[in-house]
């Protein structure tokens, strides 16, 4: 006999079926036991009776989390007994065979409740567990249908998913980067992708004109609570478009997935805000404002744009005394390119950077790219990175812009982000399946580990230890 989903069983009053899943609750109630079993589709209850022996003596034996296989007869529950907030609270089945496929130690944790209370070390080292929880398991199948959402929406607009490699070359993109030994290049390094900026824009090069691909990304930054080591974004990259272009279709694009995937909420303004970098700092005093009329409502969503950001900000560290505030690639707003390529006036200079509020968290930022090879060297002189630097770490744009590059530019939506927010999650590891804690370890796998000798001998690496120091 062939398996039957929970969800399904409905449509099979009267007949026997076989089902498979977790116990979720079991009630013993002497001559009746009844048996909640759970698979990924639904909870259905199970009533197993003494007549049918066999299934009744393999009944006792059940504790929660155990994986078994039923069959037995789909029936209508009495209207006093139906769980009308259940797609299956209309049925119950009656059990004539129980199969034990695995048994379950005893958890760590209660499973059949929200799992928020418990210690979050704990819930991440048996993160398989946490995840078959009813709030966890559901923030995995709304994260699924966002990503999907995202792919088919993008798909309609003519846009073409694009893998780019994950082994890449370390540069400077704002954050620091996790670095990749090479064992057949002893003393070379591969890098992590902060994000796939540069690969994105050769692809503009390359002619894809609109790109996108649900991309993994990493930095090595200081720990914080809602930081994680890897997280996942939504890049995109678009030629011969300006500004107002890109923010259309992302905005289109948001105001579907609320409206398709989450109808209760609503957005509090259409078309999205517009806010100044400068009228945000002066207003709210950041440049991720939470313009909500009502911040006890949590199905009221309030998107706004920030955009006119300053190109360069004062760094000490520099040369020159200045860097970038996002990224090296942005474009001047056309009526400041000139102070660009004369290099003056350049804490006025503003630039087409735009990004995507939500609540109060930026979910997205993205600009029009410098896709003159001059004007991107402009940006590197003015942040007084050296020639030899210049043709090391981005000689390969340079040059790929002298051969025709459109123009072009982009964003980036946070996926995890933007689940986060849409599932009222107070931060992103509640939506990612395998997150690491706030200090970037992973209970679960013990990472990250020491590597033995014999794999730091091939990758040419010694670990040099810091020695104590007396008192």
């Amino acid at each position: 006999m062939q398996r039957t989903k929970i969800i399904d069983t409905p449509k099979f009053i009267g007949q026997t079926v076989k089902l498979a899943g977790w116990v979720h609750i079991r009630r013993d109630h002497g001559k009746l036991i009844f048996v909640d079993l759970r698979d990924h589709s639904g909870i259905i209850q199970t009533v197993i009776i003494p007549d049918h022996v066999e299934a009744h003596d393999n009944a006792k034996r059940l504790r929660s989390e155990f994986v078994i296989e039923m069959e037995g007869l789909v029936k209508e529950r009495p209207l006093s007994a139906r769980n009308e907030k259940s797609p299956t609270g209309s049925v119950e089945m009656e059990v004539v065979s129980i199969k034990i496929l695995n048994e379950s130690k005893a958890l760590p944790f209660e499973l059949n409740k929200d799992t928020k209370a418990v210690n979050e070390e704990l819930r991440l080292k048996y993160r398989y567990l946490d995840l078959r929880s009813e709030r966890m398991h559901e923030n995995m199948i709304m994260r699924s249908k966002v990503v999907k959402f995202f792919r088919d929406f993008l798909a309609t607009q003519d846009f073409m998913e694009i893998e780019t490699p994950i082994l890449g070359k370390s540069t400077a993109e704002g954050s620091r980067d996790y670095v990749v030994p090479s064992r057949i290049y002893k003393g070379k390094f591969y890098a992590l992708p902060q994000s796939p900026q540069q690969y994105k824009q050769l692809l503009m090069a390359a002619g894809m004109e609109r790109y996108f691909q649900v991309a993994k990304c990493f930095r090595d930054e200081d720990t914080r609570g809602d930081r994680q080591p890897e997280f996942t974004q939504l890049d995109m990259e678009m030629s011969f478009v300006e500004q107002e272009d890109v923010m259309n279709v992302v905005e289109e694009m948001l105001i579907n997935l609320v409206q398709t995937l989450y109808p209760e909420k609503k957005i509090q303004s259409l078309p999205f805000p517009r806010i100044t970098y400068k009228d945000a700092m002066e207003k709210y005093g950041n440049d991720r404002p939470d313009i909500r009329e009502d911040k006890n409502d949590p199905n009221l969503l309030a998107f706004c744009w920030v955009i006119d950001f300053p190109f360069f900000e004062k760094d000490e560290e520099s040369s020159t005394g200045w860097t970038f505030t996002h990224n090296p690639f942005s474009r001047p707003k056309p009526e400041y390119m000139d102070d660009l390529m004369k290099k003056e006036n350049i804490g006025d200079i503003l630039t087409t950077q735009y990004d995507i509020v939500l609540n109060g968290f930026e979910i997205g930022g993205g600009s029009i790219r410098n896709h003159q090879p001059e004007a991107l060297r402009k940006v590197l002189e003015i942040m007084g990175i050296p020639e030899e630097k210049i043709q090391r770490d981005y000689g390969h744009m340079l040059k790929a812009f002298e051969f025709g590059a459109p123009p072009h530019g982009g964003i980036a939506p946070g996926i995890d982000r933007i689940v986060m927010i849409l599932q009222g999650e107070p931060n992103i590891r509640e939506v990612i399946a395998f997150s690491k804690t706030g200090e970037a370890e992973d209970p679960m796998m013990s990472a990250p580990s020491e590597l033995d000798e014999n794999q730091l001998t091939e990758a040419g690496i010694k670990i040099i230890k810091k020695k104590k120091k007396l008192v």
